[in-house]
Order: structure tokens, then C-alpha cells, then sequence
């Protein structure tokens, strides 16, 4: 991997230990970076299996959220960042108050943590969102009907924390569907959002450094299933202006939060071409996966360069085209789907990641395949001989 020149902090003040929560594939991914940067990284996680105990230099054997595991990893470290957000937000502000440095800082984490924090820092900024209504508690049952017909249906339905891969997502059709949805979280705080009727589900990968550099990758289409990302085309095939809206958004979003890291955006576009944000990672993320293989920097080491203070790596393709597969379970067992992986494998200019996770589940990420194209190629028909190979006829 090319080395690129360093700026900011020099000498022994240099970020050398680099503290990682969460030691699941973004984190594992990390490591041939941070090897190439002279870096060592130190995972805290709650499991000896998890798949980045593999490249860890040491291992805090600790769950994500426990605070005290945080401390005992930042007294090894010389900076802290996330692999995920299932943290505990108030006890890391008690160690950023001790002097621990965390990147992202806790203040670009808080407004993701809850799904209406989000929408309503969007909205503060100036960014577009669709039409939202939070639901906090069973006291907002008598007014359930107008805060729907505020949306209209059908609607969507997040649970406002800990969701993701599409966990604690549900488009409701009709108000009896609202009903019961909600019952079935126990009441849970929820966040209503206006089903956005979209051509295309968008993303991009940006990063911003300690000094203020930013850098910001192509614009890709994603594709969902089962409200889980199956699939990655980059670029996007979008108009010019599409992908100007897109780095406008995320380079307001990093420049407002004077956020420090790789953040993932997410966008629905509509069939007028205006971008709308949906939601948004300050970590590496899964349609930034492709970056491994099609891009001069991966989002993995420009997430280390970021937080180091180094200057950020180019961000251009090394290919006319790439697509990106996710390799999700789609049973439940025990198999590492060997014969599957050396078909994958086989295809012309194929990257394949296997992340070594011991069980298969439906849905459940076990691995990617990055696949590099020419510019007259057709990505579908590489999809459609990807999942042949790896999905059950």
C-alpha cells in the first residue's frame, strides 16, 4: 500500500497505540493498516473469538460498554476510537474529563446514539431530512392516530437505540400494523419516519483529520435486502449533481460536528433527484468495504490517518468500476463454506474476506467479495454470478 506523507504531531507525542472498541470485521480490517502505518492497535471486546483478537497486540477481554475495560484500554493507548456504538456515553464522558482522547469525539457520538437525536440535529444544520415524530412512551397511544396521520403511511418505524442491520426497523402499512409493532417493542421509544418512495439508496465514505483536512470518497449505490445491505456498486450511477449534493452534506456534516475519523452516510434519492439523509456512522462502514480493493486508501487506514493526524490518502478509484458483496448467513449452524469461498475466489480480479466467525445466522455478516471491473462491464451480471454461487437455489 502506498505510504503517504505525515503531518501534525511528530516524535514521541505521535499517536503510536491505537485503542479500538469493538473487536468485530472493522476492527479486524484495521490491521493491515495500522501495520502499514507503524501503528499498534489494542481491542477491547467480550469474546476471545471475536475476529479482531486476531490482529489486536493486546486484548481487553471486556464487553464494549464497560467503562472500567475503557479506562484499563486507554491506560495502554495513546488514543481511543470505535468499531461500534453500543457504549455507554455518560461513563466515557467521565474518562474524556480524566484526559482519555477519544476520535470521534463523544460529541460527534451523542446525537447518533438515539435515531431522533439524529434527525433532529439534521434538521438543526440545515440538512435534508424526511418527516419525523418521536413516540416516547404508552402515554402517547391516545394521540397515535394524529402523529401518523402527521407522516401518513406507510411509514417506517426505528427503535431510537441499538438498532442496526435493519433490527428494530419495520414499514407499517397501516395504523393496526403501528399498533402492534410498537406492543411488540414493549413500548419502546420509536422514532416515525415518512417512507421515502426512493430510485436509489446512496452512500459515501467520509473523513476528517485532527488538523481540519478532509477527504471524501465516490458516491455508491447501495442495495438492501431484508433491510440488511446485500450489495455495493461504486460510483453510483447518478447525475453530476447527485453526487455534488452528496459531498456538500458530508462535507457539512464533518465541518459542523468538527468531527476527527472516517464517518458513513447513508441517503435515499428521490425520483427528483434531491438527496435526503438517512443515517449516519462515525466509523468505518460496511459500503465502505469496497475501498479495500478499488481505492488508493481503504476507509480503514484513512480512519487511522484521521485520528493520527496524518495527512489523508487520495480517495480515487484504482478501477473504472467495483461491487461489493456482502456475504450474509442465511441458515443457522456451524460451517466456514469453503467450496463456496474457492468459487468466489476463482472470479477474475475477486478480493474475498472471511471474517472467521464460528456461527452462521440468517442475515448475520460472515464475510464480503469485492469484485474490480472494467468500464464496460455490467456489474448485475457479476452480482447475479456472486450470490448463484453463494445463496441456496
Amino acid at each position: 500500500m502506498v505510504q503517504w506523507p505525515q503531518t501534525g504531531p511528530s516524535g514521541p507525542t505521535q499517536p503510536r497505540r491505537i485503542g479500538v472498541i469493538g473487536g468485530g470485521q472493522l476492527a479486524w480490517m484495521m490491521g493491515p493498516a495500522a501495520e502499514t502505518l507503524g501503528l499498534e492497535l489494542v481491542v477491547q471486546t467480550g469474546s476471545q473469538q471475536d475476529p479482531a483478537v486476531a490482529i489486536a497486540a493486546d486484548t481487553i477481554l471486556v464487553p464494549v460498554a464497560d467503562a472500567q475495560g475503557t479506562r484499563a484500554l486507554a491506560a495502554q493507548c495513546d488514543v481511543v476510537t470505535f468499531e461500534n456504538e453500543f457504549i455507554d456515553l455518560a461513563a466515557l464522558k467521565a474518562l474524556a474529563a480524566e484526559g482519555v482522547i477519544f476520535y470521534p469525539q463523544l460529541s460527534v457520538l451523542a446525537p447518533v446514539l438515539d435515531k431522533y437525536d439524529q434527525r433532529q440535529y439534521y434538521q438543526h444544520i440545515g440538512l435534508p431530512n424526511p418527516p419525523y415524530v418521536p413516540l416516547t412512551s404508552p402515554a402517547d397511544l391516545s394521540g397515535l392516530a394524529e402523529q401518523a396521520d402527521t407522516i401518513g403511511f406507510p411509514l417506517v418505524m426505528k427503535t431510537r437505540r441499538l438498532g442496526y442491520d435493519g433490527y428494530g426497523t419495520f414499514i407499517l402499512k397501516t395504523l393496526d400494523d403501528l399498533q402492534a409493532a410498537w406492543a411488540q417493542t414493549g413500548y419502546a421509544p420509536v422514532l416515525l419516519e415518512a417512507f421515502i418512495p426512493f430510485t436509489k439508496e446512496l452512500a459515501v465514505m467520509v473523513a476528517r483529520s485532527v488538523s481540519g483536512e478532509i477527504a471524501v470518497y465516490p458516491t455508491v449505490e447501495t442495495q438492501q435486502v431484508d433491510q440488511v445491505c446485500r450489495r455495493v456498486m461504486a460510483p453510483a450511477a447518478v447525475a453530476p449533481e447527485v453526487h455534488q449534493q452528496v459531498e456538500h452534506i458530508a462535507r457539512t456534516l464533518v465541518e459542523r460536528l468538527q468531527a476527527v475519523g472516517i464517518l458513513g452516510l447513508e441517503f435515499f434519492l428521490t425520483p427528483d433527484n434531491r438527496v435526503l439523509i438517512n443515517e449516519m456512522a462515525p466509523r468505518p462502514h460496511n459500503s465502505g468495504h469496497y475501498t479495500l480493493d478499488a481505492c488508493v486508501t481503504s476507509q480503514f487506514e484513512q480512519q487511522l490517518r484521521a485520528i493520527c493526524d496524518r495527512t489523508l490518502g487520495p480517495t480515487t478509484l484504482t478501477c473504472a468500476q467495483a461491487v461489493m458483496v456482502n456475504l450474509l448467513g442465511f441458515e443457522h449452524g456451524s460451517h466456514d463454506y469453503q467450496p463456496q469461498r474457492q468459487q468466489l475466489a476463482a472470479i477474475p480480479h475477486a478480493h474475498v474476506y472471511w471474517y472467521g466467525k464460528a456461527e452462521s445466522r440468517p442475515g448475520r455478516k460472515l464475510g464480503h467479495i469485492t469484485v474490480c471491473l472494467e468500464a464496460e462491464a455490467d456489474p448485475r451480471e457479476i452480482i447475479q454470478q456472486i450470490e448463484a454461487i453463494w445463496y441456496p437455489r
